[in-house]
C-alpha cells in the first residue's frame, strides 16, 4: 500500500451499489483489491459525512441521480475486472 493511502483514514466495502452512490456524491474510489474469492473490495477515503451517508444508503433515504448511478456502477465494474 502506497504511503499517501496509508496516511488517510479509508473504509472498504464489497457493496457496489454503495460505492456507485458515493460516487455521485462526488466521493472517489482510492483503490480496489480483487480477492481470492473473486470478490472486489473498495477503498474510499473517509471523512466527516461518510458514515451518515453509508446509514442514510442503507435506509433507503439516499437519493442520487439515477443516470450518474447507473454510469458510476458500469466504470466501477470496468475497473473490477481490468484488474
Amino acid at each position: 500500500m502506497s504511503k499517501l493511502l496509508q496516511e488517510k483514514k479509508l473504509i472498504k466495502s464489497s457493496d457496489i451499489a454503495l460505492c456507485s452512490a458515493l460516487l455521485c456524491l462526488g466521493y472517489n474510489i482510492q483503490k480496489v483489491e480483487r480477492q481470492n474469492s473473486g470478490k472486489a473490495i473498495f477503498s474510499i477515503e473517509k471523512d466527516e459525512k461518510i458514515d451518515s451517508l453509508i446509514q442514510r444508503f442503507f435506509n433507503h433515504e439516499l437519493k442520487v441521480d439515477a443516470l450518474s448511478y447507473f454510469n458510476f456502477l458500469k466504470e466501477i465494474k470496468t475497473r473490477i475486472y481490468n484488474i
